[in-house]
């Protein structure tokens, strides 16, 4: 574990979140796209058959691409809920999305299928920093953290630019380290 008070972790989340907030659009659109290139050839994603992606917001890596790249798998989202608690879903089609708690766009449930976080594959997660240790940053809420347990037989890989590679992530003992970060140059 490191020794990050929760002032340095903030910090260190406003500083990579200023980071990738630098790129410009189209910075972004084209590492967004070299990132889901790259994901498109790991074997994780290969033999996944349900993959949980998310819609970036706020200068996040864009991955809705994929989904034109490989349109033969099952994409699912997360919701948030309450008592930072997070459920999947596959919405029934571009129109069943709303936008969710801290202006996330999420898929209506009322459109969309809930799938139970042990049926998906792949999640493919947003993070604010990152580090060469496999060390993953969010935004502080700790959604993914709460969720990624209960995704018993999928890959985690987390998604970033690399604008947003640190030295060190501070980690508690309830983080669960991605299997591996993929950035447009990683």
């Amino acid at each position: 574990m490191n020794s990050f008070s929760e002032k340095e972790k903030a910090s260190l989340r406003r500083e990579k979140i200023a980071a990738r907030n630098s790129l410009t659009e189209e910075e972004r659109r084209e590492k967004s796209s070299a990132i889901c290139r790259r994901i498109l050839t790991l074997p994780a994603f290969r033999e996944a058959q349900t993959v949980m992606i998310y819609r970036g917001v706020s200068g996040e890596v864009w991955l809705d691409e994929l989904a034109s790249l490989a349109p033969d798998k099952r994409y699912v989202y997360p919701r948030c809920l309450a008592g930072r608690e997070m459920e999947a879903l596959t919405p029934s089609d571009e129109s069943a999305w709303r936008t969710g708690p801290f202006r996330i766009p999420e898929p209506d449930p009322d459109r969309s299928e809930k799938v139970e976080p042990q049926d998906i594959d792949l999640v493919l997660c947003p993070c604010t920093a990152f580090d060469a240790a496999g060390g993953r940053l969010g935004m502080g809420g700790g959604y993914y953290d709460r969720f990624l347990p209960r995704c018993t037989r999928a890959a985690v890989i987390a998604v970033a630019f690399e604008v947003q590679r640190t030295d060190r992530v501070p980690a508690e003992p309830w983080d669960r380290k991605p299997d591996a970060v993929i950035t447009e140059a990683t």
